[in-house]
């Protein structure tokens, strides 16, 4: 009988509250936990007025005919809905989606459509697919910080374009590709959200898409095109979907998140027909199949809602939001602040003034009631600490009126003490963050 060997007892010094830290994979360093996730713990509170998170206004939606219609499906057909399903999507919501992608002028064949849980997950696999550690991701200057959360997953490096009120600057993004191309980089895509960007709340001009395309081309980059918010214009207009304009080299990512329903996780990936045989490949490795149920759910309800209205009343109501925090920051934020003008979507983006620094400010924020996002955020090298994000889709236009008088209270008392003691809060520079409800 062999002897029990003693349990290995700590070097003298090191406490190391996680035994397993030296097991994990080196990837596993880029994966940060958002620094303001415990803030916004309180920040959900009720009378937080939360002008942080990207969720979406629920309220407009039917539910009790979305009630009767799910129970039939469990009854009529819960032997199919409750089982595994392809790793590919559903058959029926695949030729679905390609009518949604046509709004934007797609013309697309439902087998190069994947089913995603959510289009994170199409993020994801894309990077996975693409991205080997060392290589680099364009992407625009401030960025989704899902994406930049993937990419930093992956130990993709992350070079940052920058955007004015027309969305992404060629010239930016030609000088980009150069200089990487200058220093033996190897650019794997541009990742982009062209329409009603998150966090700046701009749409990319028309007359640039094509030009950003020819770009990619001469540079042999893909374009990896997210549009979550494309329909959601609050005039009821739409933009040419970059795949519109050129299919062999675009990866298009889309949900039904923000035009449905969240909580569904459906989303999709429309790719090149090679790289659509990798993608089911790779979701198979990831969730083997996305929930059959789920699918079936918002393919019952493209086909007996008028979902087209529905969306048309969300563009409603975050107009009206839209409009409602436009016109707060301008009777209340001091001078030296300025801001984005959205015409869809779900975002404003701030720059505040010289010296402030917004991720500094946060917990003031939230002591006085009122969140949101900072802006280090959203950048991958830690740039942004003047900007922040405003949400507007959630609240209702009386709480976002009151939580931006609330916000420019915070902001007021921050420049006295700054103009009383100069700037105290030191620029820290910090990576991206992993996603959460509080930042997408």
């Amino acid at each position: 009988m062999s002897e029990k060997r003693p349990a290995r007892q700590p070097q003298s010094g090191h406490h190391n509250l996680d035994p397993h830290l030296p097991r994990y994979a080196a990837r596993t360093a880029g994966m940060t936990a958002s620094e303001i996730r415990a803030l916004f713990a309180v920040a959900s509170r009720p009378e937080v007025v939360s002008l942080a998170g990207g969720m979406p206004n629920l309220a407009a939606l039917p539910l009790d005919s979305l009630s009767s219609q799910m129970a039939e499906l469990i009854a009529n057909d819960g032997l199919v809905a409750l089982q595994y399903g392809s790793a590919h999507g559903v058959p029926a919501l695949r030729e679905q989606i390609c009518e949604v992608m046509a709004l934007e002028d797609i013309s697309a064949h439902p087998d190069d459509v994947v089913v995603t849980v959510g289009s994170q997950m199409g993020l994801d696999m894309v990077t996975r697919l693409f991205c080997d550690p060392g290589d680099v991701v364009i992407a625009e200057g401030p960025s989704y910080v899902g994406a930049l959360g993937s990419f930093a997953a992956y130990q993709a490096e992350v070079v940052h374009v920058a955007m004015d009120d027309q969305g992404l600057v060629p010239e930016g993004l030609r000088e980009a590709l150069g200089q990487c191309r200058k220093h033996g980089k190897r650019v794997k895509f541009l990742y982009t959200i062209p329409n009603f960007h998150n966090p700046a709340g701009v749409t990319l001009a028309v007359d640039r898409r094509a030009e950003i395309l020819e770009i990619c081309r001469e540079h042999d980059v893909l374009v990896v095109e997210d549009n979550p918010y494309g329909l959601l214009g609050f005039d009821g207009q739409t933009y040419p979907a970059l795949r519109s304009m050129d299919p062999d080299n675009v990866v298009y990512l889309g949900s039904f998140s923000k035009t449905f329903a969240s909580g569904l996780r459906v989303g999709w990936v429309l790719a090149p027909h090679a790289v659509r045989e990798k993608l089911v490949l790779a979701a198979e490795s990831a969730t083997l199949c996305p929930p059959t149920l789920n699918q079936l759910v918002v393919s019952r309800y493209l086909a007996t809602h008028d979902w087209k209205g529905q969306i048309k009343t969300f563009g409603e109501n975050y107009r009206e939001r839209r409009d409602a925090i436009l016109s707060a920051l301008e009777q209340h934020m001091p001078p030296g602040c300025s801001w984005t003008h959205p015409d869809g979507g779900f975002y404003v983006w701030v720059t505040v003034p010289e010296g402030v620094d917004t991720k500094a400010m946060l917990p003031r924020a939230v002591t006085a009631r009122v969140a949101y996002a900072s802006g280090t955020g959203f950048y991958a090298d830690g740039f942004g600490s003047r900007q922040m994000r405003l949400s507007y889709c959630y609240p209702t236009p009386e709480r976002i009126k009151e939580g931006v008088r609330r916000l420019a209270a915070v902001l007021e008392s921050e420049m006295d003490l700054m103009r009383t003691f100069g700037s105290v809060n030191p620029r820290v520079v910090s990576g991206p963050e992993n996603p959460s409800p509080d930042t997408a």
